[in-house]
């Protein structure tokens, strides 16, 4: 199978864009950042990214799948052992989302195309000076896998949140829906952050803002319009995600065309809340995504 990676500039973004026969990946440099995912770049994406995507130095772009760590979201909402390994000024969604990454490999072969970059705690990450580590290793093939590395390289344990932020493209979020949830509780984040249930399949027909506990491995999200299923599968993560603008809330977004709510959908493998990690000294931990799509329901 042919396979390539090629330097690019993403309107003044440097990164890569990485082939594989018939799929085609980018990603950015700042933040380790994809930003597009087609798995056969005759057909609609896997990975969305925003038609209206702004591409500044110190900001993450809309859509793709931006990596938070090492905390997740409001710092103020982490557990108190986050909250302890932090600065007083916390960004949303930690520090990670807009350092240059450094590229430490890159390979193209028949069998697939892998690209790994790395953060070192103690020279990127001023005003979190932990010892530790956290790597990205992408490899496209027939599916893409992400996996996403912690490395605690202090004396002491580290605590942190994490998440991948994918941001998967949908024909009409109206149509579409998350099956493999069912049974799993969920705070609401958008009522009060009460703690409630799934029943059966998820589905859209309004903004959604949800954290899942004990999610199982393996999610689908069905996509009535265009006829596919996308593969989740999971390791090392417990929690989940799930969000949505809907109507009211696109209008606030930067990046973000009005009409945009209508083709996303977040699902984020994540570590979070009772989820997150604590690592001994000297302790690693991985958290892989495996992504892929099937036609016909």
């Amino acid at each position: 199978m042919q396979s390539s990676i090629t330097a690019m500039d993403f309107s003044g973004l440097p990164g890569w864009r990485l082939c594989f026969g018939q799929a085609q990946l980018d990603i950015a440099q700042q933040g380790g950042q994809i930003l597009s995912y087609f798995p056969d770049i005759n057909q609609p994406p896997l990975i969305w990214l925003s038609a209206c995507a702004e591409y500044q130095h110190g900001h993450s772009v809309r859509g793709g799948v931006p990596v938070c760590w090492p905390w997740f979201g409001d710092i103020q909402r982490n557990p108190a052992a986050v909250q302890k390994m932090t600065t007083k000024d916390a960004p949303f969604h930690g520090l990670a989302r807009t350092l240059d990454w450094q590229l430490t490999h890159s390979s193209a072969a028949n069998n697939g195309v892998q690209l790994s970059l790395q953060l070192v705690a103690s020279q990127d990450l001023l005003g979190w000076p932990h010892a530790a580590t956290v790597q990205l290793q992408i490899e496209l093939a027939e599916r893409l896998t992400i996996r996403l590395h912690n490395h605690n390289l202090g004396s002491e344990p580290l605590a942190i949140s994490q998440a991948l932020h994918s941001y998967f493209a949908v024909s009409d979020i109206r149509q579409t829906q998350v099956e493999g949830l069912a049974g799993c509780t969920y705070y609401d984040t958008l009522e009060q952050w009460q703690l409630r249930e799934q029943e059966g399949n998820l589905k859209f027909s309004g903004e959604t803002d949800r954290i899942y506990l004990q999610v199982p491995e393996h999610l689908q999200i069905i996509d009535l319009g265009w006829q596919r299923r996308i593969d989740l599968r999971s390791q090392g993560s417990h929690s989940a995600i799930v969000w949505n603008p809907w109507v009211a809330k696109a209008q606030t977004l930067s990046g973000f065309a009005s009409d945009a709510w209508q083709q996303m959908l977040c699902i984020e493998s994540a570590n979070v809340l009772d989820d997150h990690l604590l690592l001994a000294p000297g302790e690693q931990h991985c958290l892989q995504l495996e992504l892929s799509t099937s036609a016909g329901l």
